[in-house]
This record gives structure tokens, C-alpha cells and sequence, in this order.
């Protein structure tokens, strides 16, 4: 059985990391900065990756993939992108080892260079938009509705097991389209995708919003996102939508033969997600006690434990418990019937309550004489006996009750920590307490820079619900139309 986890209170990061490992989400790799997803974890983004990918199908796009190395001459051609990205890449140079000369092991082979440096993938603009030069030539091949779901490379120096890997999963999508009016639509209907799911699925409010010039993504005019608050007072960036206007299009020289018969430039949106939202499922639920999960992203939504004394005893309790299993299961739910004999049931108890199981029933000799059963709550920790019969109404609508309270509750938490303030005392006050501060920027990036630099917070969206309303810039006291919201972040 794992050790018991640090408290959130007494060290949030520590408890994150030992949750991540003990609840067999996910280790450390011997190669630097880089995961392993165990299989837990991988069924949990598999969820994600389902559920995701069949909005995404609903909303008319399809699946495609594309290369993992990218010539160096093609992210160059874009001159903001080479540089948001320059420093985070990774280059092949040579595709060829040998033994070294004096035996003392396997070497580079200086005759193998290549003739173009290949990029690890990044993200991948530059490689789609120089394949779509092909796919795309007149208005009737508009709009182009691609995702690839992928793995990227960006070296990063300080990680973070799922909230900053050098390598990562995500998906990406890429879409052309006629109009600048219709790629704008396209970015703002997945950022409602992407909100759509974190709060249906994962439970977690989030706040809708554009990026500012500073924090927008490199190539991109306008940065559409989500903003999740986690319960140390952090926010996290769960999703982004870029519009990126005629940029690729114009570095690739992507044009199409309009329905008047002239020739223009393509208009482009990007968008995506990454196993990032693993970290912040972890963060917006879990307890000092190990993971919670919302039903619906699950792998198992309900385990049943026998408690039992001797082979007899067993055979008839898990007998009774396998009906009730086939019963949730023909019901839909993801079930697991656990009678691994080598295991007592205090251990099955803590093990499933550490890795966020929503649902345990549980049954011994009295329940099985009284035709009861024991059902137990992940998220309130609260028990209850209730009659076998209808046990399947029952689990259904706890399952849905569970879903509810997760979300109210993370959405109660982000409330009560979103403070607004009109002067910099107040600010300071509020960055230190934690949670989105809502306070009134003069629009300029100088400004933007000098608050980050005082104080580690940054600009997470300039709200797109946010009501207009004039004010004085908490930092210099310049005009301001609107308030935007800062938090410190991950």
C-alpha cells in the first residue's frame, strides 16, 4: 500500500508529485524532462482523448497525421513563430551512429549529416500549412477541417510530471478557411468546445477569454482560452485557440481561386489541448487522501469489494457481487468486481480511494444475509447501506449527484477567490491570498512586463463576458475600458 501523502496544506507541490506516482498516473523516465504514463493514467487521458475526439468529429472535422520532423528552413519562414519557439527546440543533425574507432563505444557519424536540419515536432504549422499549399486550391476545398492527435518535443528546463514535460500528448487542430469572419467563428466555437468539455466532463469551471499581445501564441493575431483556477490559488492555462489570420498562408503562399474568380489568401485557426488537463483534473478535485475523479472521465466509475472470512464465505459473496456488477455493466458503467484473494479488503479500500474510484460497494456476510450492500462516495468520504434492490437506480443517480457536486464545488472555490481591486496595495494583497484578480491595465505591454517582473502574475485573459468599464490601471493609473483578469500560474 502506498505511504501516506504529503498534505496540500503543508506542501501543495510535494503532495501534487507524490499523488501523481502513488496513484500510478504516471513516473519519471531515465531521458531528462520526460513521463512515463502508467496505465492508469493512460486509461484517464484515453477518456479525455474519446470524448474529445468525438466532439471534435460532431462539430465536422476529421483526423489526419503528419510528420514528427520538420524541415528548419520551414519554421523559419514565419518570423514570430522561429521566434517563440527557437529556444524550446529540438534538431536532428545527423542520421547515423558507428563504433568509434578506439572501441570505446558508439559515435556520431560525421559523413551521415544531413543536408537540412530536421526540427522534433513542436507544434505544427509550418509542416501542415506547407501540405496544405497542395490540398487547397479553390474555394470548393474550403473549409479544411483538420486534427491530428500527436505527440510534440519542447526542451524544457524545470518539469513538472503532466503540467510540463519535454515531451507531451496533445491534439492539434488545423483549419483553413474562405473568410477572416469564418476563421474567427471557427476559433471561438472550439474554445466553447474546450469549455464545453472541462466543465461537462472534467467539472471544472473555467473563464473564457482572449490573450493579451504578450501571452498570445507566436504567429497568432488573436489567442482565444481557458482558465482554470486549481485549489492552491494557481491558475492553469487548460486550452487555447489561436486565429491566426493570413500568417501561414502568406509564409507558405496558400491561396485559393475565389468564387469571383480572383486569387486570395487563405485564412487559418489552431487549436489545442494537451495531457496538461491531466494535471488539472489532479488539482481542481483531488484531496489529501489521493485522487478524485469525476464519473464521467473514470476508468472505473464503480468497484465492488467482497469482505469475506475463508473460500466459502468468498465464493458466496463474490457470486452475489458478480450479479450486481453484470447488472451496472449491461447498465453502461464502468465496472470493476475486485476478488483478487491476495489482497484484504482494508487494502482494496485505500487503494481504490487513493487512485479516485467515484464509487465503491462494498459486501460482507451481514449484508449478504440482509440483502444490503455498502456504498461508499470518493468525494465526501461518506458511507451508507442501502436495499440490493434497485442498487442500479441508485449508483446512476449517485453518479450524477458526484458529477454535480465536483463541479459546484470547484466552482464555489473559484468565486470565493476571485477578488477585485482598484489599487495596487489591494492587488499585492490579493496576489498573495491566491485566485483570479480582477483589476483595470493600461493596454500596454511595458505595463504588462513591469507587473510580471514585481510580481511573478501575468495577464491570464482579458475576459470575453467581461463587461466594459472605465478605470485608472492599478500599476500607472492610465486609462483603462476594461478590466482584465492576472493570477499567478503553472
Amino acid at each position: 500500500m502506498a505511504t501516506k501523502l504529503t498534505s496540500r496544506e503543508s506542501d501543495y507541490s510535494k503532495w501534487y508529485n507524490e499523488l501523481v506516482v502513488q496513484a500510478d498516473l504516471a513516473q519519471h523516465s531515465d531521458v531528462k524532462g520526460c513521463m512515463v504514463i502508467k496505465p492508469y493514467g493512460f486509461a484517464i487521458w484515453e477518456r479525455m482523448k474519446d470524448v474529445l475526439d468525438q466532439m471534435f468529429k460532431d462539430t465536422g472535422h476529421v483526423n489526419a497525421y503528419f510528420p514528427l520532423f520538420i524541415p528548419k528552413s520551414y519554421l523559419s519562414k514565419e518570423a514570430a513563430h522561429v521566434e517563440g519557439f527557437a529556444k524550446e527546440c529540438a534538431v536532428v543533425t545527423h542520421y547515423r551512429l558507428k563504433n568509434a574507432e578506439d572501441g570505446s563505444g558508439i559515435v556520431v557519424d560525421p559523413d551521415a549529416k544531413l543536408e537540412e536540419e530536421l526540427i522534433v515536432r513542436p507544434t505544427s504549422e509550418t509542416i501542415i500549412w506547407n501540405t496544405y499549399k497542395d490540398w487547397i486550391q479553390s474555394y470548393r476545398d474550403l473549409p479544411l477541417l483538420v486534427n491530428q492527435w500527436a505527440n510534440v518535443v519542447r526542451w524544457e528546463m524545470r518539469t513538472r510530471l503532466f503540467l510540463r514535460t519535454t515531451e507531451f500528448l496533445w491534439q492539434e487542430g488545423h483549419t483553413a478557411h474562405e473568410t477572416s469572419d469564418q476563421a474567427v467563428e471557427e476559433a471561438r466555437k472550439m474554445l466553447e468546445v474546450y469549455a464545453d468539455f472541462a466543465e461537462g466532463w472534467m467539472a471544472m469551471p473555467v473563464l473564457k477569454g482572449v490573450k493579451s499581445a504578450n501571452e498570445r501564441f507566436a504567429g497568432a493575431v488573436d489567442t482565444y482560452c481557458i482558465e482554470a483556477m486549481m485549489q492552491d490559488g494557481k491558475a492553469l492555462q487548460a486550452g487555447t485557440s489561436h486565429f491566426l489570420g493570413q500568417n501561414f498562408a502568406k509564409a507558405f503562399d496558400v491561396k485559393f481561386a475565389t468564387r469571383e474568380g480572383g486569387q486570395e489568401l487563405v485564412w487559418a485557426t489552431s487549436w489545442g489541448v494537451s495531457t496538461r488537463l491531466m494535471g488539472a483534473l489532479i488539482m481542481t478535485h483531488s484531496d489529501d487522501a489521493g485522487l478524485v475523479l469525476p464519473p464521467k472521465l473514470a476508468p472505473i466509475e464503480v468497484v465492488l469489494v467482497p469482505i469475506y472470512k475463508g473460500e466459502e464465505q468468498m465464493a458466496e459473496i463474490v457470486g452475489a457481487l458478480q450479479g450486481v456488477a453484470d447488472q451496472l455493466k449491461a447498465a453502461g458503467f464502468r465496472v470493476k468486481l475486485d476478488d483478487d484473494d491476495s489482497k484484504r479488503s482494508g487494502w482494496k479500500f485505500a487503494e481504490y480511494e487513493l487512485k479516485g474510484v467515484p464509487v465503491r460497494l462494498a459486501m460482507g456476510p451481514r449484508d449478504l444475509a440482509g440483502g444490503t450492500i455498502e456504498v461508499a462516495r470518493r468525494d465526501t468520504r461518506s458511507k451508507e447501506i442501502v436495499p440490493m434492490d434497485g442498487i442500479q437506480s441508485h449508483v446512476k443517480g449517485l453518479l450524477e449527484e458526484i458529477q454535480t457536486s465536483l463541479f459546484d464545488r470547484a466552482e464555489e472555490r473559484r468565486t470565493s477567490t476571485t477578488t477585485s481591486v482598484d489599487t495596487w496595495e489591494e492587488f499585492l494583497a490579493a496576489l498573495e491570498a491566491g485566485g483570479f484578480v480582477e483589476a483595470h491595465w493600461d493596454g500596454t505591454s511595458e505595463t504588462e512586463d513591469l507587473i510580471k517582473k514585481e510580481t511573478k502574475a501575468t495577464i491570464r485573459c482579458i475576459p470575453l463576458e467581461g463587461n466594459e468599464e472605465t478605470g485608472k490601471c492599478v500599476r500607472t493609473g492610465a486609462d483603462s475600458s476594461q478590466r482584465v483578469v492576472f493570477a499567478r500560474a503553472y
